[in-house]
């Protein structure tokens, strides 16, 4: 899928795509990295589909990362998303990483959700400390449309995750 991220340094919009990792053949970031989350070993586990964004300009780094999974074949759930180390902080590279990816998570759930789960994305906050986690947590719900739907469960209901679509995906 095609979408735009903004190259910070030049404010210019860039040409991106994000793709299902089976299509592609690529070393998925971890841990040792510098990524907080090992994708190499999450996106082993059963029903995790991978996607990665990369820009056209430097289409052999990898930008971000996503893992979708379908929990009991009804419930779309975004298990991980993350923007590359080198697009955090005040020095990163591109910005509109994480909603291109949370807002392609947004369209699967409209694609493969079922019944009453159709639309809505699922997801869980979970930081070291609960400091972080509210933090985090006022980010999705301020950017992202998210509602607290549990103790550390998120949802975006279907309007937020349309407006999210016609936001980030071209």
């Amino acid at each position: 899928m095609n979408v735009k991220i903004l190259n910070v340094e030049t404010d210019d919009l860039v040409n991106a795509e994000i793709l299902n990792t089976k299509s592609v053949k690529v070393i998925l970031p971890s841990i040792t990295d510098g990524w907080r989350f090992n994708f190499k070993r999450h996106s082993k586990e059963t029903g995790h589909e991978t996607y990665i964004l990369v820009s056209e300009e430097i289409p052999d780094v990898i930008e971000g990362c996503l893992i979708f999974e379908m929990k009991s074949k009804i419930e779309p759930y975004m298990a991980f998303v993350e923007v590359a180390p080198h697009n955090r902080g005040d020095s990163r590279k591109y910005e509109k990483i994480a909603g291109c990816l949370i807002a392609f998570a947004c369209r699967q759930s409209f694609k493969y959700g079922k019944d009453d789960y159709l639309g809505y994305l699922a997801f869980d906050v979970l930081e070291e400390e609960q400091e972080d986690q509210i933090k985090l947590m006022a980010v999705y719900s301020t950017k992202y449309y998210a509602l607290r739907y549990r103790d550390t469960t998120m949802i975006i209901p279907p309007v937020g995750g349309e407006k999210l679509i016609t936001e980030f995906l071209n």
